[in-house]
């Protein structure tokens, strides 16, 4: 039923448009045009002033011509990870990947040519529908900030799909809370050589408090990571302070907030066993942590409709749905935990956020194929 030629097309040529998050503003204008051309109320947010982007969050209302049929929503996002400038697709038969020198992008302008061309043989076969509303957000690759600046209130639909995951005929369920972590470890500086001594080093309290700190897998549903450290003047220079940035993540939210406390408590029991005098004055290690939450978790059963939908809509087709949870945040926990039911449908991203990046064009195909299925009845009644 579709247009595999065009939605080919469609995906080279986004791919080939340079959207690093807080630069999306070319492709979000050529999405805009895209859909306006196909009938619908596109608006432009003002995200992008809030984010200091060049372009805030599409938002595209395609009337449906079902009367009385749920809206649906739509949704992947714009911008790409580095290095993502001057993408030069390499077509293989059905397989597209990059020169080597840049990701790919198919995260997730994958997902935004599937929708267009979902939108577009809608339109073109006259396949009854609901309202749908297509939002394209900004920045999702840097905090998920399209969506949190998002205003919800604006949109009609309860329920719908965010396409932004790997897997093909696979949906995302559950996905995990995740709190930030920025800690900035006080020390005390003197000369390496002369007195050090009398110094206290934030880069040795540092490591105590990461040497005993658990770390990477901590169980099914929790993970932890500290991914930048910053610190130090000169190798000859006691280092006074040092800033470490990480995170922790669960689906089990009383696990991520003892996660999170126990990522605390070791960086304050190093900075305790640092204190020394000099001259009569005493000195002591000393810490700050400030944790933020990132987003929040996402869990769909599997009695609500938008799962229902999808696997009705893959039964359809003869095809076996999975659904599974994931350790990875996307605009779907955003938008679920403001009130909607939206689950993360695959798209066939894979090794994403590296420059091997790949698609294969087929799980393109099938996956816009299952959108379609699941507009369809999503206005049919069938699934209620």
């Amino acid at each position: 039923m579709i247009n595999q030629g065009r939605l080919k097309g469609l995906l080279l040529e986004l791919v080939g448009i340079s959207s690093v998050s807080r630069r999306e503003r070319e492709v979000a204008l050529r999405l805009a045009a895209e859909l306006e051309a196909l009938g619908a109320e596109v608006e432009i947010d003002g995200a992008g002033e809030r984010v200091g982007g060049d372009v805030g969050n599409v938002i595209a209302r395609i009337r449906g011509t079902v009367p009385g049929a749920l809206p649906l929503l739509l949704s992947a996002h714009m911008d790409t990870v580095v290095p993502g400038e001057n993408v030069k697709p390499i077509v293989e038969g059905d397989i597209v990947r990059t020169d080597g020198s840049t990701v790919l992008g198919g995260d997730d302008k994958s997902g935004c040519a599937i929708i267009v061309e979902a939108v577009r043989t809608l339109r073109e076969r006259g396949v009854p529908h609901g309202d749908i509303e297509a939002v394209f957000t900004i920045c999702e690759e840097v905090g998920l900030l399209g969506a949190k600046h998002l205003d919800v209130g604006r949109l009609r639909a309860r329920t719908g799909l965010v396409l932004d995951s790997d897997g093909v005929d696979e949906l995302i369920t559950h996905a995990p809370a995740a709190n930030r972590l920025e800690v900035r470890v006080h020390g005390k500086e003197a000369h390496a050589g002369v007195v050090p001594e009398q110094g206290i080093s934030a880069i040795k309290v540092a490591a105590e408090a990461i040497a005993g700190m658990r770390l990477g897998r901590i169980d099914a549903e929790t993970t932890a990571n500290l991914g930048i450290i910053q610190g130090g003047l000169a190798t000859n220079i006691v280092p006074p302070a040092v800033l470490i940035r990480g995170e922790a993540r669960s689906r089990d939210v009383a696990k991520l907030e003892a996660q999170t406390e126990h990522m605390r408590a070791c960086f304050l029991e190093a900075a305790r066993r640092h204190r020394l005098t000099v001259d009569g004055q005493e000195y002591e290690a000393r810490v700050e942590v400030e944790v933020q939450r990132d987003f929040d978790p996402m869990a769909l059963s599997p009695d609500a409709r938008i799962v229902r939908l999808v696997a009705r809509a893959s039964r359809n087709l003869g095809r076996n749905l999975l659904t599974r949870p994931t350790g990875g945040g996307c605009d779907a926990n955003v938008l679920n935990g403001r009130g909607l039911q939206v689950a993360n449908l695959g798209t066939g991203m894979r090794e994403i956020h590296t420059v091997k990046e790949w698609l294969d064009l087929r799980d393109l195909y099938r996956t816009t194929e299952l959108v379609l299925e699941v507009v369809r009845l999503n206005a049919s009644g069938e699934v209620e």
